[in-house]
């Protein structure tokens, strides 16, 4: 399958990024590294998560603190978003 990043999880990951490059680089590496792991065992396994908060959608966690909200579209998986496990998800209207 092929795995593609919405513009709104691509910048949630980079958020991550700089927030935590910005108190340890180190984690931010570490972290990183994890959700790369996690996508693209999507790649493979793309009913590896399980069913999400969202209906038509999957999350998978990479790491306690992370996790990856995803939905699949023939051969596609779409990674929408990836967010701190602490943070209201889904998003109250």
């Amino acid at each position: 399958m092929k795995v593609r990043w919405t513009p709104e999880a691509r910048q949630d990951r980079a958020d991550i990024w700089d927030y935590l490059a910005a108190r340890d680089e180190k984690a931010a590496v570490r972290i990183d590294g994890l959700i790369s792991e996690a996508v693209a065992q999507l790649a493979d396994f793309p009913m590896l998560g399980h069913e999400g908060e969202v209906a038509g959608t999957r999350e998978l966690t990479p790491h306690s603190s992370y996790r990856l909200v995803y939905e699949i579209d023939s051969d596609t998986v779409w990674i929408l978003t990836v967010i701190h496990s602490r943070r209201q998800w889904p998003p109250l209207r």
